[in-house]
């Protein structure tokens, strides 16, 4: 049997209860952290909480050759646990599908994801998001600047008015990445959105699940000259705004009146 967890947002305590009971009733527990992180624990303090060891996979092994998780959820009951609700990424279908295709049983334990988490923090409704886009770092698209088809997608949401939420990029444990930073930015990210976009409003939401989140939202050339602390980021480009929405975004985020 394989059943796939979300470990939630931000630290070991994220986990649901049924994720938790799951990995301690497993007979092997496999882990990936580089589609997104607990930035709020780490493999120690994850482990001794969740009372079980944890067998950290990288990108290669799970997208190109997963056969040692196959194998052993073939004759044993595997966990494989991801941040966030672990069926978010097209990587882990493909897993599941596979599995499937061996005549493994599978479930899944879902965890909180960022876009109910960014929804819920901003008071920006869940049903009014769009499409979702990611916005990589320069070097990881080989070009300056934003690629067309983020913007293309922020446009087509704001056109039929629709909030976007654009993930940032993610570049920890990547053996190809020789930049600097693993984690962009929100300020980076409004920075490089304002110009293309016509400098419209942001809201920023930073370590969602934490005691102490911050969400603030201004127009992207505000955001981008502000510092917003330790990862992970979001930026949420709104459509137009109904009146709770407004409202919200100004007593929760501390949106400015002109730029509402």
């Amino acid at each position: 049997m394989l059943t796939f967890v979300g470990f939630g947002l931000y630290d070991e305590r994220s986990i649901t209860v049924e994720g938790k009971e799951a990995l301690q009733a497993a007979d092997r527990a496999f882990a990936e952290f580089y589609t997104s992180q607990l930035v709020g624990t780490d493999h120690q303090r994850l482990e001794y909480y969740l009372g079980t060891d944890l067998e950290v996979l990288d990108r290669e092994t799970v997208e190109q050759d997963p056969e040692r998780v196959l194998a052993a959820a073939e004759e044993e009951d595997v966990v494989f646990a991801t941040a966030g609700d672990t069926m978010v990424s097209t990587t882990h279908v493909d897993l599941r599908l596979r599995a499937r295709e061996r005549g493994i049983h599978t479930r899944v334990v879902h965890g909180t994801t960022a876009q109910t988490a960014a929804s819920s923090l901003t008071g920006l409704q869940n049903y009014r998001f769009g499409k979702a886009t990611t916005l990589p770092f320069e070097a990881a698209h080989g070009a300056d600047g934003v690629p067309d088809s983020v913007v293309e997608t922020i446009e087509a949401n704001r056109e039929r008015d629709l909030h976007t939420l654009v993930y940032l990029d993610i570049k920890v444990d990547d053996p190809h990445w020789e930049g600097e930073e693993e984690f962009m930015t929100a300020d980076r990210a409004a920075d490089l959105l304002r110009e293309p976009l016509g400098d419209p409003l942001g809201v920023v939401v930073a370590r969602a699940g934490s005691a102490t989140p911050v969400v603030e939202a201004d127009r992207l050339s505000e955001l981008a000259d502000d510092d917003f602390g330790g990862p992970l980021h979001l930026l949420v480009v709104p459509g137009d705004l109904h009146d709770m929405e407004r409202d919200a975004l100004r007593e929760l985020a501390g949106a400015p009146e002109d730029a509402l």
